[in-house]
């Protein structure tokens, strides 16, 4: 789980991800400022807060779209990491199959035009058959369903074998049926040993099913267990907080400072 205080338990000698007054944002302006904290190595963590509070900034700042405004991060060494974009980020009408979609995870090995050979269509059915698209390999991409799409994402990321998971909301615009065989994978990474790092809008999923929780509102609000974190008395203040910023101010606030476990 995420690392308390300094004051009250020793930082971890190796987390997954550590950061240190971490402020991330576009053209100069922050979408997350003064971020330090750690987390450990097979944890599952949920990202909320309101719209524009910095989730997705975090995400894109740890795989290296943004580069840091201030403060830094360091993911160990040993972690490879699997992405999974918003669904908006995908063009469905792309001209390709759904085992071509799912095949895609395997670049960083085969290349993108790379041959693939027998093990590596194992594992792209294999994958299909986990998600529950056993026989879906040949469909188009444009003739699924939200919730088959999504699956066929969820493929992509299982032949990636990543022990670092980064999921970009994965349950909007997917059934119910869905929503629960994909926290059950989520779930499965995390009894791997895998850490997995995930946005999510529905408090009342991320209760159910994510033991840890890190609030932002363009700053971190509280970060910890999900019943310390996700209280009324903190949505609140992260509501009033992300509502007090001025899109026109200087991109950098005073540092207030939230370690894993505490509120600010």
């Amino acid at each position: 789980m995420p690392r308390t205080s300094p004051k009250t338990q020793p930082r971890s000698a190796d987390p997954a991800i550590r950061f240190d007054d971490l402020t991330l944002g576009y053209d100069g302006h922050a979408a997350i400022h003064h971020l330090s904290g750690e987390l450990g190595r097979g944890t599952l963590t949920a990202l909320v807060g309101p719209n524009g509070s910095g989730k997705s900034t975090l995400i894109k700042g740890i795989i290296g779209l943004l580069k840091p405004l201030g403060g830094s991060f360091t993911v160990s060494m040993d972690q490879t990491v699997a992405y999974l974009p918003q669904h908006s980020e995908l063009d469905r009408s792309f001209p390709a199959r759904v085992k071509d979609l799912v095949a895609l995870g395997l670049w960083q090995r085969c290349g993108l035009l790379g041959r693939h050979q027998p093990e590596d269509r194992k594992k792209v059915s294999g994958a299909l058959t986990a998600v529950g698209l056993d026989g879906f390999g040949d469909r188009p991409l444009d003739t699924l369903s939200g919730g088959q799409l999504q699956r066929a994402r969820f493929a992509r990321v299982l032949v990636q074998d990543a022990n670092l998971i980064l999921l970009d909301e994965p349950f909007n615009a997917v059934d119910e049926k869905t929503i629960r065989d994909l926290i059950a994978l989520i779930q499965g990474w995390r009894a791997e040993g895998r850490t997995v790092v995930t946005v999510v809008h529905d408090l009342d999923l991320v209760r159910s099913s994510f033991p840890e929780a890190l609030l932002l509102a363009r700053r971190p609000i509280a970060w910890g267990p999900t019943a310390e974190t996700v209280t009324p008395k903190n949505m609140q203040r992260a509501r009033l907080f992300q509502e007090a910023w001025d899109d026109d101010a200087p991109w950098c606030a005073p540092a207030i400072r939230v370690r894993p476990g505490r509120a600010a």
